[in-house]
């Protein structure tokens, strides 16, 4: 007997998604997410949802400056679509549908000008869903309003909690669940580089201007805080309390324009975080440090069984079998090197991009209505720890942090 089998073939779905992509013209904007992220998901065929489905971005690039837009609408559109990325300096006109069809409006301008931009594609019914970067205001009010017309306007939204994805915290999150750490008793982050102030020859500043001015929405307070508070509340538990002080170090930097301003903002912040389990978090912070440790960014985490620090991408651990054992004596070299006994945590699978995978989680919300948690309610969280961290450290005092 013959058995005779059939082959059903299925065509595959590709839907698109159209994303107005503002302010894409800054660092952050054009390397992370216009490049690593939305062009990198278009270059490898789109977000594969299903032998059946693919999600396809397809961005429109708005801001303020034409000529800017211009060059990264031919340099990085070809490549990914064969043809320059469209693009438009009326964000209004590509909001409200006038340059073809954009369901997603994707901010990554400016800080103070956010809450206009939202409010413009919240107005819109062409815009079905909101997704911007961080910080969403600079004070908790104003970013619980911005969270609050967004779902009022029903669109679906989310904000770039991008180091949640990097490598050396999953890592960390492994480890954690592996129990590897025990009963962990504290965590100290240290991050930062020393920014030129653009005053000496031949340095010129490596970050913008507005950055150093508090007027403008600039401060590694309201900068960073935003991050710590999600990385703390995801990896090891909610922020009971803080204590913090913050320092404008370098009074003078040079503009873009070769022009010395005054720095208004804080430069450099220190916080003790109590988390509701009674667990210390420290973290440092500062635009004026000189790096000396393994990455920009490194946390260690001290448990009874183990210790781990994380880079921006590889994690050391040292379990408490491999504990050497000093003795405090300045009088002789030290014999111990302490760089040895960390073991190297393997890369078992490739890791992505940060930014990028949350773009496709995002895509995935807008798509498929997947969960997405990192909401502008989970942004405003992190506008609140900035903002109780510039009221301890104006008042001198610790200060709790109440649920929003």
């Amino acid at each position: 007997m013959v058995r005779h089998e059939t082959h059903t073939e299925h065509a595959m779905e590709t839907q698109r998604i159209g994303i107005v992509m503002n302010g894409v013209t800054g660092r952050m904007g054009t390397n992370q997410h216009l490049v690593r992220s939305i062009t990198a998901i278009i270059e490898q065929g789109g977000v594969k949802v299903s032998p059946d489905l693919t999600l396809m971005p397809d961005p429109i690039l708005t801001g303020r400056n034409a000529n800017k837009l211009q060059a990264l609408a031919e340099t990085h559109g070809p490549a990914a679509i064969g043809q320059p990325y469209k693009f438009t300096t009326d964000v209004d006109a590509a909001v409200n549908g006038k340059h073809g069809d954009y369901e997603v409006f994707f901010d990554a301008s400016g800080t103070l000008q956010r809450a206009g931009f939202l409010e413009m594609a919240c107005a819109s019914d062409n815009i079905k869903a909101v997704y911007c970067e961080k910080p969403t205001a600079t004070e908790t009010s104003k970013a619980l309003a911005i969270a609050e017309m967004v779902e009022k306007a029903g669109k679906k939204n989310g904000v770039v909690q991008d180091k949640l994805w990097l490598s050396s915290f999953r890592k960390l999150a492994m480890l954690k669940g592996l129990g590897f750490f025990g009963d962990i008793l504290s965590v100290r982050g240290e991050f930062g580089y020393w920014v030129f102030t653009g005053l000496d020859l031949d340095q010129p500043a490596q970050r913008p201007s507005w950055n150093y001015r508090a007027e403008d929405g600039g401060g590694i307070m309201i900068d960073m805080f935003c991050h710590w508070d999600y990385v703390i509340r995801n990896l090891f538990g909610p922020i009971q309390s803080l204590v913090a002080h913050g320092n404008v170090d370098l009074p003078k930097r040079r503009a873009e324009d070769g022009g010395v301003y005054d720095a208004t903002a804080d430069d450099s912040a220190y916080a003790v975080f109590l988390l509701e389990d009674g667990t210390v978090c420290q973290f440092n912070s500062s635009w004026c440090t000189r790096v000396r440790r393994d990455d920009l960014l490194t946390v260690q985490v001290d448990g009874t069984k183990g210790s781990a620090v994380a880079g921006l991408r590889e994690v050391y651990t040292q379990a408490a079998a491999n504990t050497p054992k000093p003795v405090w004596n300045p009088d002789i070299p030290q014999p111990i090197n302490f760089y040895e006994g960390w073991e190297l945590v393997p890369n078992n699978i490739e890791y992505d991009n940060a930014f990028k995978i949350q773009w496709e989680l995002f895509l995935r919300h807008v798509a498929l209505d997947e969960p997405f948690p990192w909401d502008l309610r989970a942004g405003a969280r992190g506008v609140q720890l900035a903002e109780l961290g510039m009221q301890s450290w104006r008042e001198k005092k610790w200060v709790d942090v109440p649920a929003l």
